[in-house]
């Protein structure tokens, strides 16, 4: 097997060591969520106690679903992730739907808004009151310009970004740890007496609290989109989301602590970015640095969704699903770069959109529905193919559990906001009529054909591309 970028054979290589997996997850999971927005969960679940719950609760859930994944991961070892499994599953038209739906809008907005967070933060000691509108596009664009380039380039530069970025931001949530821990100490328990006061009843004002925290946590199997590239995944997979999933959930709750330490509950509900009011509080002069790490912890995250979600448009390509362009991979850097390049483009013209938060809210339906239909997968196979290869064998009652979860997270949005899930379920069903022109029409006209293997055969010059040799296993 090859494992580095000397290998005479071009495909996708595993270079990506448990730590880089490691990561992966925790540099996609820790965005802006943890230091921009824990009011959410505080405004909706009214006490902090309720609050410290919900955001273990959440953490354990996340746990749950990506030890699930990972049965499906070293069952199918193939990049693409979710993608993947529902076209083994479900077959070609349900995957489709589901990268269709990624490719055109969810993907690329969250790149989006995570850049322009990152533009916001990154400006905020010049302008505390609030950046002027091109300057933060100019930022955003030229930060996905940048990280697009590198993931182009190298696979080992864009983990080693990742690398470094992670523990940036993990070293910022633990200055906010030891903080609130100081603060504790001095005698700062005022939130803590009577901490479950004034929480709330509601089944509805539950659930928004529960998908603020679950918001933070997103991105947690983005790895399996990689496994391709990742050593022993297997073993490698597996032990990634143990180290990973429960470090996170442990760090931000704590960080929450910390949060309650410091600052009141009306501080807290009033605040734009909880972190930001924190550091103000706690670091006087040096409070400049908050936004920074924030800044910062954007750019990381932002790296780590360029880089393993053009893993599944390449995966979508070898598969017949997309234009053979896309399953292109450079033949000395052993990068899919079409796939990275087609994945900063639109993403750069989502920029382009004022309304580019609104539309996470109404695809975020559309993810929740994955997670259904994946936990759905492994149940099938579990009836389907029991004999199967499985190096990864979850206990049948955490798929169970998880898909009552969804279903719930599904179910719930369809009530509560049925415009916004509407929006979403029509941002998939856009996905039909390409599917059957793209996809299931295979006596398309000659000219198209040839129009179509002329733009290959362009971008294999442009790109010093080729597809992949036989596959690795």
């Amino acid at each position: 097997m090859a494992s580095s970028e000397d290998s005479e054979t071009v495909g996708l290589k595993r270079n990506l060591t448990l730590f880089n997996g490691s990561t992966v997850i925790v540099g996609i999971i820790v965005g802006s969520g943890i230091f921009v927005s824990p009011t959410g969960v505080l405004m909706n679940c009214g006490s902090v106690g309720a609050a410290l719950i919900i955001w273990l609760v959440c953490g354990i859930i996340c746990l749950i679903g990506a030890l699930c994944l990972s049965e499906l991961g070293t069952m199918i070892a193939d990049s693409g992730g979710i993608y993947a499994y529902l076209k083994e599953a479900f077959g070609d038209f349900c995957a489709f739907l589901y990268m269709w739906t990624c490719m055109i809008v969810i993907f690329p907005a969250a790149n989006a808004v995570i850049s322009l967070v990152f533009a916001q933060y990154i400006l905020y000691p010049v302008f505390p009151c609030g950046a002027p509108y091109i300057p933060v596009r100019l930022i955003a664009a030229a930060a996905i310009l940048f990280l697009t380039f590198i993931n182009c380039w190298s696979v080992k530069a864009s983990t080693r970004i990742q690398d470094v970025f992670t523990v940036i931001k993990i070293l910022a949530l633990v200055l906010i740890i030891l903080t609130g821990v100081v603060a504790l100490c001095q005698g700062r328990v005022g939130n803590f007496e009577d901490m479950f006061n004034g929480t709330v009843t509601d089944p509805g004002r539950i659930s928004l609290a529960f998908y603020s925290g679950m918001f933070s946590y997103s991105g947690w199997y983005t790895l399996n989109f990689l496994t391709e590239e990742l050593q022993n995944p297997f073993k490698n997979l597996p032990r990634a989301i143990w180290i990973s999933m429960p470090m996170i959930t442990v760090i931000y709750t704590t960080v929450n602590v910390a949060y309650f330490a410091v600052l009141s509950v009306p501080e807290i509900l009033e605040s734009d970015a909880v972190a930001v009011t924190f550091a103000n509080r706690m670091y006087g002069v040096l409070a400049f640095t908050m936004p920074i790490f924030v800044s910062f912890s954007c750019f990381g995250s932002l790296n780590g969704c360029l880089m393993s979600v053009s893993r599944m448009f390449y995966v979508s390509a070898r598969n017949g699903h997309l234009p053979d362009l896309m399953a292109l991979i450079n033949m000395k850097k052993y990068t899919p770069l079409p796939a990275v390049l087609s994945q900063g483009i639109l993403s750069l013209f989502m920029l382009l959109s004022d309304d580019v938060y609104t539309l996470i809210n109404c695809v975020s339906f559309v993810e929740a529905l994955s997670f259904l239909m994946f936990t759905l997968a492994l149940l099938k196979f579990r009836y389907t193919r029991p004999d199967a290869k499985r190096p990864i064998k979850v206990n049948i009652c955490l798929p169970i559990f998880y898909l009552i979860v969804t279903l719930f997270l599904t179910i719930v949005p369809m009530y509560g906001s049925p415009r916004d899930t509407g929006i979403g379920l029509a941002f998939m069903a856009s996905g039909i009529p390409v599917y059957i022109i793209g996809v299931k029409w295979k006596q398309k006209p000659e000219k198209f054909t040839k129009w179509m293997k002329a733009l290959t055969i362009l971008g294999q010059k442009l790109m010093l591309g080729v597809m992949q040799d036989e596959k690795e296993e």
